[in-house]
């Protein structure tokens, strides 16, 4: 079987996801955080679409030349995951193959409205939970994966130093 998950771990998705709660995250915040995933790609020509959510709200959007129309299903498909699951696509991901299972079969959602592709992030805020969502689409999963958690670590830093 070849590996797609990048080699993650349930268990290190899990300590990532806490590593990366927000303290808050306003219509503001969420659009920052969106112009910091836009800025990286720009820079890096990647053809890809990067959108924030706050619940169901798009506030932030943008498809990169070279995105296709498909991304944005891809986009809407992550998207219900985490609302389901408030964790990241590609956890939820893993913690199906590590445990033998069909996530499909198991939550009773359809692979048609969901998907199970790295790119999906929750955007958890301390005390509260699932706030908003991150998402990437354009590039293989794990890519879109890290992009995101890179995007999140730059945002959280940028907060720490406007403390």
């Amino acid at each position: 079987m070849v590996e797609t998950t990048g080699g993650f771990t349930g268990a290190g998705l899990a300590r990532e996801a806490e590593a990366l709660i927000l303290p808050s995250l306003t219509q503001a915040q969420a659009i920052e955080i969106g112009e910091i995933g836009f800025a990286k790609a720009s820079a890096r020509a990647l053809p890809i679409i990067v959108e924030v959510r706050l619940g169901d709200w798009t506030v932030f959007k943008v498809a990169l030349p070279g995105s296709k129309p498909d991304n944005d299903s891809w986009v809407a498909r992550k998207a219900r995951v985490v609302m389901a699951t408030g964790k990241s696509t590609m956890h939820e991901r893993v913690a199906a193959e590590e445990r033998g299972v069909d996530w499909y079969l198991e939550t009773g959602l359809s692979e048609e409205l969901h998907a199970i592709h790295g790119g999906g992030l929750a955007l958890n805020v301390a005390g509260k939970g699932l706030a908003g969502i991150l998402l990437i689409s354009g590039l293989p999963q794990v890519d879109d994966h890290l992009l995101g958690v890179e995007v999140i670590t730059e945002y959280l830093a940028r907060q720490g130093e406007n403390a």
